[in-house]
C-alpha cells in the first residue's frame, strides 16, 4: 500500500518560524512520514506512512497544530440525506462519514435528515462525503446555506414522502386481496368455499403472485439497504426488515415448489406475512413521515418569513428586484403591510414594526430615522425608505435560522448515550433471534419448525430501533422552535438538556437584573425648588461624562426643566466637579467633597444614610458655599426582576447574583429581590471562578449574562444564556440568547428546558421498554402458558406503533405556551 497524502490550509502563520513550528507539530504525529508547511500558500502538504490510519493521523495533526497556535481552516457542510429511517441509519452514516480522513467531526439528525460535517478543505471534498454516504446504502445532497438547506431539505423530504405513498399504495393494493385470500380460507366455512374455486395449492400460487410485487418492488429498497447494511458489518432497521420479510417469503416460496424438504406438517405458507410485513412498515415510515414532517415547523415558517424580492432604489426609480440581487448600502422601499426583505437602517419615514418572529414581543415596536430595520419582521402602516445593510446569510433571520438548525442537529448526551445503545442493538437482536430459533428447534412443541420459524421472524420484526433513533431529535426539534417562537435562541440542542438539569441559576447584577444605566430616584432639597436645582445640577454635568452625571442631566431631560448654560467648568478628581452657573458657583460630588468646602450637610444626613443603605449612590450639591440638596443615583432593577427571581425560586432553583460592587450595596439589591446567595466585589475575570467554585460544590450552574464581558462565565457554566438586545443575535458565548431584554424569558426557559427534558426522558422509557417487553413475547415467552404466540404481521404492526408513539408524544410540546409576563413581584 503506498503512502497518502493530503494538503490543507493552515492559519496562523506569520514568519518563517511560525512554519518551522507548523512543521515539527506535525512531525510529532505517529505515522507521519513527510510534513512541509507553506507561508505563502499558508498550506500543509502531509503524507502518512503505507499502512498507517490517515483518518486518524489527521485527527492528531489538527490536535497537534491546534496546541501549537496555527489550528487548520476547517469549514461546516450540510448534507441532505435520503434513505434514513432509524437510530441504526444514522449511526452508520456517522460512522461512515468520520471514517473519512480529513473529517473532524460528522452529526448526522434522523428527524430533520440531514448530516452536519465538519471538515478540512483540501484534505477531503464533498464527493467524498456523498459517496461515503451512498457506499453504506442511503442518498447524500451537498445544501449551501440555512435557507436553502431548509427548502432542499423541504424538497426531499417531499419526495422521499410522495415515493413512500406511492410505494405504500401499490403495497396495499395488493396486500388487500392476499389477506382476504389467506385468512379467508381459515374462518369458518372458508375453506369449502375457495375450494370449490380453486385447490389449496393453486390459492397459495395465488398468495404467491400478490406478495412478489410487494416484497420485491413496494419493499425492494429494504432489501437494497440492507445487503450494504450487512455487508458492510452494520445491520440497521433494513437488515432486520430484509431478513424477516424476506425469510418469510422465501420459506413459502420453498413450501410451494418443494414441500417435501420440510418435514411433515411444517410446508406453511407465509406469503400474507411477508405481504403484510412489509405493507404495515410502509404504512409506518409514511405516517411517520408525516409527523416527522411536524416537528419541523418553526424552522419552515422562519423560513417562509424571508422575502423573495425587494424593491430597490436605483438609476431607473424603485424596482422590484429579486432579493439575492440587493446589495449592502442600497435603498430600499417598504410599503405599509409588506415584510421588511433585509437588514438596514431606516433614512425616511416613521411606523411601527411587528418584531414578533425576532423577540417573542407581541407589541409593535415604534420605528423612525435611524432605528434598526429587520429582515422578515412586518410593517405597519407607514410607508419607510432604508438603507441596506446586511443581506443574505448575514441577517438576523438568516443567523436565528442557522442559530435553531445548528441547536436542532446536535446531539444533547442523553441521545449520545441512545446512538451508542442503537448501535450494538441490531446486532444483539440478531443474536436473540438466534436463540430464540435454536431454543424453539430444541424444545418446541411439533410442527416445532414452523413455532421456531414465526418466533424468530417476530423477534426480528418487533425489535428495529426506529423509536430509540427518534426519542431525542424530534422532542428537541420541536422545543428549539418552539423557543424560537417566544424570542429563546437555542444555540445548541444540549443547552436544553444542561438548563432542564442546573440546580442553581447565577445572574450577573448590571444590565442583566438592572436596566443597565443609572438613574435619579430621589431627590431631597431641604429650602426651595427641586427642579431649580435639579436644572443647576444639570447645568454643571452637561460637561461632565460621567455616568451619575449624565443620570442628572437625563432626569432635567425627561422633566423638560430649561437648563441654564454653565462656564468654568472644572472636575475636582476623586472630589466631585464644579462650574459657574448665572453667576453662582455651584459644586457637585460625593460628600467628603462637601467636608472639604466647609458645606454643612447635617440637614440630609438621615435621608443620604437611608439612600445608602438602599444600594442608592447620594450625590450632593452645594450653591455659593450652602446645602442645596442630595440627589439618589441607582442602576434601578428591572420591574420583572422581582417576580421573576420569585417564579424561578418557586421551580426549585438557588439564585445568586455576582457583581462588582462592594457587599453593602449588593446585599442591600439581594435582600430587596429575595436572591439566595450573593457574590459581591468580583471583576469581569472573576466571574467564571465564582461559576467553577460551584461546579465544584457539585451544582449545576446556569450563567445568565449581557454575554459581552460575562463571555468567559458563559462557557463555563454548564448552561449560560445571554440576555440579547432585541436584534442582536451574534452572541456566541451563550449557549441560549433571550431576545429581548426581559427576564421572563428565563421563566419560560426553565419551563420548556424541562418538559422538552421529561419528554426525552418519557420516550427512551417508551422505546426501551417496549423492546425489553415485547422481544421476549415475540420469542414465545407466554407460549408455555396461554399457548399464544405473536404473529409476525402483528410484531410488524406493533413496531411502526412504538415510532408512532414516541413521534406524537414530542408533538405535545408543539403545544407549549409562555407563562404570563411578570411585571412586578
Amino acid at each position: 500500500m503506498s503512502a497518502q497524502a493530503f494538503d490543507f490550509e493552515v492559519t496562523g502563520l506569520n514568519c518563517g518560524g511560525c512554519v518551522n513550528r507548523a512543521e515539527r507539530a506535525i512531525q510529532s504525529v505517529s505515522g507521519v512520514q513527510t510534513a512541509t508547511v507553506s507561508l505563502s500558500t499558508a498550506k500543509a502538504h502531509v503524507a502518512f506512512d503505507a499502512g498507517s490510519d490517515p483518518a486518524t493521523g489527521l485527527a492528531q495533526v489538527g490536535s497537534q497544530l491546534d496546541d501549537a497556535g496555527y489550528p487548520p481552516r476547517h469549514e461546516s457542510l450540510t448534507l441532505a440525506l435520503s434513505g434514513v429511517t432509524c437510530g441504526g441509519c444514522i449511526r452508520t452514516i456517522e460512522n461512515a462519514l468520520n471514517a473519512l480522513p480529513g473529517v473532524r467531526e460528522a452529526a448526522a439528525n434522523l428527524s430533520m435528515g440531514t448530516a452536519q460535517v465538519d471538515y478540512l478543505p483540501g484534505a477531503v471534498t464533498t464527493n467524498d462525503m456523498i459517496a461515503a454516504v451512498e457506499a453504506v446504502g442511503y442518498g447524500a445532497e451537498t445544501v449551501d446555506d440555512s435557507a436553502q438547506a431548509g427548502r432542499d431539505g423541504d424538497d426531499a423530504a417531499a419526495r422521499e414522502q410522495a415515493q413512500l405513498r406511492r410505494r405504500m399504495g401499490i403495497a396495499a393494493a395488493f396486500a388487500v386481496p392476499l389477506v382476504v385470500i389467506a385468512m379467508g380460507r381459515h374462518v369458518p366455512g372458508g375453506t369449502a368455499w375457495f375450494g370449490q374455486w380453486l385447490p389449496e395449492r393453486a390459492w397459495i400460487a395465488v398468495e404467491w403472485l400478490l406478495a412478489t410485487p410487494i416484497v420485491f418492488w413496494a419493499g425492494l429498497d429494504f432489501f437494497r439497504k440492507g445487503v450494504k447494511e450487512m455487508r458492510h458489518r452494520a445491520p440497521a432497521m433494513s437488515s432486520l426488515v430484509m431478513i424477516g420479510a424476506g425469510s418469510a417469503y422465501g420459506y413459502s416460496l420453498l413450501a410451494l415448489w418443494v414441500p417435501g424438504i420440510f418435514p411433515a406438517g411444517t410446508a406453511g405458507s407465509y406469503f400474507e406475512a411477508s405481504g403484510v410485513i412489509v405493507t404495515l412498515i410502509l404504512l409506518g415510515r409514511y405516517l411517520e413521515q408525516i409527523a416527522r414532517g411536524r416537528t419541523s415547523m418553526a424552522i419552515k415558517r422562519l423560513l417562509g418569513m424571508q422575502a423573495r424580492t425587494a424593491r430597490v432604489l436605483r438609476e431607473a426609480g424603485a424596482i422590484e428586484v429579486d432579493i439575492d440581487s440587493v446589495e449592502r448600502g442600497e435603498a430600499v422601499m417598504i410599503r405599509p403591510g409588506e415584510r421588511i426583505p433585509v437588514d438596514a437602517t431606516l433614512t425616511e419615514g416613521q411606523s411601527r414594526v411587528d418584531e414578533s418572529m425576532i423577540t417573542g414581543e407581541p407589541v409593535p415596536v415604534a420605528k423612525a430615522a435611524g432605528d434598526r430595520l429587520v429582515a422578515g419582521t412586518v410593517n405597519g402602516q407607514g410607508s419607510l425608505t432604508a438603507r441596506v445593510t446586511e443581506v443574505g446569510g448575514d441577517t438576523v433571520l438568516a443567523q436565528i435560522i442557522g442559530m435553531v438548525e445548528k441547536a436542532q442537529a446536535e446531539k444533547p448526551p442523553i441521545q449520545q448515550m441512545a446512538d451508542r445503545i442503537a448501535g450494538v442493538f441490531v446486532p444483539v437482536v440478531l443474536v436473540i433471534a438466534l436463540l430464540t430459533a435454536a431454543i424453539w428447534l430444541t424444545i418446541g412443541p411439533e410442527p416445532v419448525l414452523s413455532y421456531a420459524f414465526v418466533a424468530t421472524v417476530s423477534v426480528l420484526l418487533i425489535a428495529c430501533p426506529c423509536a430509540m433513533g427518534l426519542a431525542t431529535p424530534t422532542a428537541v426539534m420541536v422545543a428549539t422552535g418552539k423557543g424560537a417562537e417566544n424570542g429563546l435562541l437555542l444555540r445548541r440542542g444540549a443547552a436544553l438538556e444542561s438548563l432542564a438539569q442546573a440546580d442553581t441559576m447565577v445572574l450577573d447584577k448590571t444590565g442583566t437584573l438592572t436596566l443597565g444605566r443609572p438613574q435619579l430616584t430621589d431627590l431631597v432639597v431641604p429650602t426651595g425648588s427641586e427642579d431649580e436645582a435639579l436644572a443647576l445640577m444639570a447645568a454643571v454635568e452637561t460637561h461632565s461624562e460621567h455616568p451619575l452625571g449624565q443620570a442628572l442631566v437625563s432626569a432635567a431631560a425627561a422633566r423638560d426643566l430649561a437648563v441654564p448654560t454653565a462656564t468654568e467648568f472644572e472636575a475636582v478628581t476623586g472630589y466631585g466637579v464644579q462650574a459657574t452657573v448665572a453667576g453662582r458657583y455651584v459644586h457637585i460630588g460625593a460628600a467628603h467633597y462637601m467636608e472639604w468646602l466647609g458645606v454643612d450637610i447635617a440637614a440630609v444626613q438621615t435621608e443620604a444614610q437611608a439612600l445608602m443603605r438602599a444600594a442608592k449612590t447620594p450625590v450632593f450639591a452645594a450653591v455659593d458655599g450652602q446645602l442645596l440638596g442630595v440627589a439618589a443615583v441607582a442602576d434601578p432593577p428591572r420591574p420583572e426582576s422581582e417576580g421573576v427571581i420569585a417564579a424561578l425560586r418557586e421551580r426549585g432553583l438557588r439564585i445568586a447574583m455576582v457583581t462588582g460592587d462592594e457587599a453593602a450595596t449588593a446585599n442591600a439589591l439581594a435582600e430587596r429581590l429575595g436572591i439566595d446567595e450573593v457574590m459581591a466585589g468580583v471583576l469581569p475575570d472573576g466571574k467564571a471562578r465564582e461559576v467553577q467554585r460551584l461546579q465544584g460544590e457539585g451544582r449545576r450552574v446556569a450563567f445568565v449574562g449581557d454575554g459581552i464581558n460575562d463571555a468567559p462565565a458563559l462557557a463555563q457554566a454548564d448552561v449560560g444564556m445571554a440576555i440579547g438586545t432585541g436584534t442582536d443575535v451574534a452572541i456566541e458565548a451563550g449557549d441560549a440568547v433571550l431576545m429581548r431584554a426581559d427576564l421572563n424569558g428565563l421563566i419560560d426557559a426553565v419551563a420548556l428546558a424541562r418538559r422538552t427534558y421529561r419528554t426525552i426522558k418519557g420516550n427512551f422509557i417508551w422505546a426501551y421498554g417496549y423492546n425489553v417487553l415485547l422481544i421476549p413475547v415475540a420469542a414465545g415467552l407466554l407460549f408455555p402458558l396461554t399457548g399464544w404466540l405473536l404473529n409476525p404481521m402483528a410484531a410488524a404492526g406493533a413496531m411502526s406503533l412504538s415510532s408512532l408513539f414516541v413521534l406524537t408524544n414530542s408533538l405535545r410540546l408543539r403545544r407549549f405556551r409562555p407563562s404570563p409576563a411578570v411585571t412586578e413581584a
